[in-house]
């Protein structure tokens, strides 16, 4: 049996690489010009080399002969000046070292070796089997390279059953479904969109291992560009192991996660509900944030989108004379900006800012609200050149009609981890306190952009918030990490992604 299953993976592999030598093209043809002279080179100029794979070591292409004549694959955390390979930590260390956060950003092609080594990790390193021997999983995402994310999971693990969860309703040759067809391990489960132009965003793995249930939440596609020079962010949770007595988190985090995975109403999913049921959530310190179309009424309201986490911060902040808080600025990190109305008060001053400044006592204050969205300059300058910018859509109409906006707009600027120049796919909202922005209130990680279709719109006198699209983040909350606030300058420091306070676009940027 064993050997029939080293052959079927086999085969499999040598599937992915023939498909691939079938199209095989200068790898670098795609890449604008900018881009390909922000990508350091790692030989000698006076001696004849190999190119430098733009995908690195998460290249599918390296068991192709003529493909490896050509390129070399260099570590993704390589140095641009050396491999120190003593250094390097195991996928295991990388999660141990996180504690107590678990919060990472991707790793980055291209930056130095220190910067991908602490509080950052690839996707094969989430996927390793270093974590335990895998039973089956499933990847939930809006956008899928089946090829790519099989490569990602260890040559021992490919043949394992995963559920992809996708809301693409296409029926052709680029269709998930067309994508899977020579996979019978991949069963589809699509994603209800009943309302127009939501989608299914969410990004979240489960990883089922013989010791215990994985959650991933994250903000990376399924595709290699997400995972080479731009900058994602990534929760992993503990490895929850298989308990008898239903036990939860202090975070409700089981409760809303059933809640959010019920939303999809999909027997493909059932198998996943009984599982998750059925582990020991305790150890996980962080809230679930997450929003499920629908026009949610009466005691759901609260459940998702924007008021779930006016509700959740209401609840569990608990901040001692909290009045001295109610200036505290908030900032908002994004790779998408959606239609929100005439004026700042049509939605983001008032309903959405609402939430983001609840605390546990009302306040009529309305703190200084900073945006953070890459300028065009952030675009140039960053190792995809203007090609990043495929990823940072904001429509030209929409921001002629809400030209207010860029009164509350700032840069994209992260030296502090290095990733100034890796394009932000990243989306964060925060609180920082009044103490020039030394310690933090709260921070959240999520899939949601700032849009309505992803944080919700109230709609009938506000008796009904109204969603669109399929999210998921989660929220750090001092409180449930026993501390009163997150440091951001000292040992236990928060790994914030970017730097603070944020710089304000200037008149020409």
């Amino acid at each position: 049996m064993t050997t029939n299953k080293r052959t079927a993976s086999s085969l499999m592999n040598d599937d992915i690489e023939a498909k691939k030598l079938k199209t095989e093209i200068d790898s670098t043809s795609s890449i604008s010009t900018t881009s390909k002279e922000s990508i350091p080179s790692f030989v000698d100029d006076n001696v004849t080399a190999k190119k430098i794979c733009e995908y690195g070591e998460a290249c599918y292409r390296q068991k192709n002969p003529k493909h490896t004549a050509e390129y070399d694959h260099p570590s993704t955390s390589a140095s641009a000046s050396t491999k120190d390979v003593s250094k390097r930590l195991t996928s295991i260390e990388k999660i141990e070292q996180s504690e107590p956060y678990r919060f990472f950003l991707s790793t980055v092609y291209g930056i130095q070796d220190n910067d991908n080594r602490i509080n950052a990790i690839s996707l094969k390193e989430i996927l390793s089997a270093e974590h335990g021997q895998l039973i089956r999983s499933a990847q939930f995402n809006y956008m899928f390279d089946i090829e790519f994310l099989l490569e990602q999971y260890p040559s021992e693990f490919r043949l394992k059953p995963l559920l992809i969860v996708h809301g693409d309703s296409r029926d052709d040759n680029h269709s998930i479904k067309t994508q899977c067809s020579p996979y019978p391990q991949i069963e589809l489960c699509p994603a209800r969109l009943d309302i127009p132009f939501g989608t299914h965003h969410t990004k979240m793995m489960f990883l089922l291992y013989e010791t215990g249930l994985r959650i991933v939440i994250h903000t990376a596609n399924l595709i290699p560009q997400d995972w080479k020079q731009k900058t994602q962010g990534i929760w992993i949770s503990p490895i929850c192991s298989k308990t008898s007595d239903n036990r939860e988190s202090k975070t409700n985090f089981k409760k809303d996660l059933l809640d959010y995975i019920e939303r999809y109403r999909a027997r493909q999913l059932q198998f996943w509900q009984k599982t998750i049921n059925e582990h020991d959530f305790s150890s996980i310190n962080v809230h679930l944030i997450s929003s499920t179309p629908g026009r949610h009424t009466g005691p759901d309201i609260n459940k998702f989108g924007h008021l779930k986490l006016r509700q959740t911060l209401k609840n569990y902040l608990n901040l001692e004379n909290d009045e001295q808080y109610y200036s505290a600025p908030i900032i908002g990190q994004f790779s998408s900006i959606g239609s929100l109305g005439p004026n700042a008060n049509s939605w983001l001053t008032k309903e959405f800012l609402t939430s983001l400044k609840q605390l546990n006592t009302t306040s009529l204050d309305s703190p200084e609200l900073q945006l953070i969205y890459p300028t065009v300059e952030n675009v140039r300058t960053s190792f995809e050149g203007y090609m990043a910018g495929g990823s940072l859509p904001y429509d030209m109409q929409t921001a002629m009609k809400q030209a207010w906006l860029v009164n509350y707009l700032h840069r994209w600027k992260a030296d502090h981890r290095q990733r100034s120049r890796a394009s932000p796919h990243i989306k964060t909202y925060l609180r920082v306190a009044n103490d020039q922005y030394k310690n933090l209130l709260w921070f959240l990680v999520t899939s949601a952009n700032l849009s309505k279709a992803a944080w919700g719109g109230l709609e009938k006198n506000n008796t009904q918030l109204m969603i669109r699209s399929y999210e998921i983040g989660v929220l750090f909350i001092p409180k449930q990490f026993s501390k009163t606030m997150f440091p951001l300058f000292d040992a236990s420091s928060f790994p914030i992604p970017y730097d603070l306070p944020p710089v304000k676009y200037q008149s020409t940027g």
